[in-house]
């Protein structure tokens, strides 16, 4: 093991080097007078102020501190799924990445303090003795967060690299008074190996943190979000009259099914009108819904003379008389109902809480329409939905593949949130008219044979 001793606080004089083996120093040495002793005033140490667990634990107790003082009502107003992206986004950290390929040096003449220096017949060597020299000044211009280079990673040295950290760059000088090009260039690439290679260690620390922000960030939407909405609830029911406040807003479980499903109490009064809370089919019968849709289809798919003359109208008929012989409605014992042409809709208060479309496959274009079909209706903040496509004489596959890549496209997608198998995926989108209104949809695609017909190209 080598040990550096610098013999002067400049540390720019000669520097021994004393190797041990087994604990024994067994070599003493003098290194010749190199730049890589020179600091200039400015450079600093790298990835040395603050440690990766306190700035991980600061971060994290900003963003949830950030959530809880949100205002309750605009909280409950604004989409989880747009308020944890933009938490994301604003609490993740870039780490920096050196520019190399747009490196750029300048050189100039310097003094350099050489009392340190055996090599130079300094006849008192306890005060500063200084012969012009070279400095060569290197800026590296870098992109990401400067801030994170004053990060200390989990792993580490105790010797960490120094530069200056300015804005879009970092820069560092090397200096001596016999410079080569051969040592320039060893000093400059030692210098960005080591800033890497604490890059490197930063950038696997934080490539866990930025992948569970997200989760953090809805955590802690969701429990705020139901904090708000139990204490509205545990003050309603004191039976006293309520504060009205502003611009309140909230969902609850429709019980319009006849499944057992859990509702909430309506809420305090808006100022004005009478405050009517939103409805919302819960997620069980969502998913108890599209399986009554799944195996409707699998008749269809096990008994294709059956359904093979049938149009979009007649089979959205068979889904309607098996969905209403599992769920009941309000008053009418009527829970699924259609309007207009392709439409299958639960409907709460003149708004929609389950939207059904069935669509026969006729390329990208109309699949896109009947997705502005759904998000043209007026819905609750938490509507769900299910758009049914029928695939007749296509290629089922191209089908499939177009479906994937044409949905990410509408300009109303927000995002995937669950492949659910090779033919069904859930999506999430946001309203027209209103983003903070969510509508799920779920893409259900089934291949729909006729005998005696070849399939075509999707």
């Amino acid at each position: 093991m080598e040990t550096l001793i610098r013999n002067n606080i400049y540390g720019n004089g000669p520097v021994a080097v004393i190797n041990t083996i087994g604990g024994n120093t067994v070599l003493i040495k003098y290194k010749e007078h190199l730049m890589s002793n020179y600091l200039s005033e400015k450079e600093g140490l790298l990835f040395n102020q603050l440690d990766w667990s306190s700035k991980k634990g600061e971060i994290e107790k900003q963003l949830v501190k950030e959530i809880n003082s949100m205002d309750g009502d605009q909280l409950l107003n604004t989409s989880t799924t747009d308020l944890t992206d933009y938490y994301i986004h604003k609490y993740s950290i870039e780490v920096p990445k050196l520019r190399q390929d747009e490196i750029v040096v300048d050189q100039s003449e310097t003094k350099i303090d050489v009392s340190g220096d055996l090599r130079y017949g300094v006849s008192n060597r306890s005060r500063p003795f200084f012969v012009l020299g070279l400095s060569i000044h290197v800026e590296v211009p870098v992109s990401g967060e400067a801030s994170a280079f004053h990060i200390r990673p989990s792993t580490y040295t105790l010797n960490p690299p120094r530069a200056y950290v300015g804005s879009g760059k970092l820069s560092f000088s090397i200096a001596g008074t016999d410079l080569t090009r051969e040592k320039v260039q060893t000093e400059i690439d030692r210098r960005l190996s080591s800033i890497n290679q604490y890059l490197e260690r930063l950038s696997n620390d934080v490539r866990g943190f930025n992948d569970g922000l997200g989760a953090l960030a809805k955590q802690s939407i969701e429990r705020r979000k139901e904090k708000l909405l139990n204490d509205r609830e545990l003050v309603a029911g004191l039976g006293y009259n309520l504060k009205s406040r502003p611009s309140q807003s909230n969902t609850f479980p429709t019980s319009k099914v006849r499944r057992e499903i859990q509702s909430r109490p309506p809420e305090p009064k808006a100022p004005g009108k009478p405050y009517s809370p939103e409805p919302t089919l819960a997620e069980k019968d969502y998913e108890h819904i599209l399986s009554v849709m799944e195996n409707m289809t699998r008749v269809m798919e096990q008994s294709p003379s059956a359904f093979s003359e049938m149009g979009e109208e007649h089979l959205r008929f068979h889904f309607l008389v098996q969905l209403n012989g599992l769920y009941e409605g309000n008053a009418t014992g009527e829970t699924f109902n259609y309007e207009g042409k392709t439409d299958i809709l639960i409907k709460e208060n003149g708004r929609n809480i389950f939207i059904g479309e069935c669509k026969y496959w006729t390329g990208r274009a109309g699949y896109l329409e009947a997705l502005d079909q759904v998000l043209s209706y007026l819905s609750w903040r938490d509507t769900k939905a299910a758009v049914l496509v029928f695939n007749r004489n296509k290629n089922f596959s191209g089908v499939l593949k177009n479906i994937q890549e044409a949905t990410p496209t509408h300009k109303l997608y927000k995002k995937l949130k669950k492949n659910r198998s090779e033919s069904s995926w859930t999506y999430l989108f946001g309203h027209k008219d209103d983003p903070n209104r969510e509508i799920t949809i779920t893409v259900l695609a089934f291949d729909v044979p006729v005998k005696g017909v070849l399939k075509e190209s999707a």
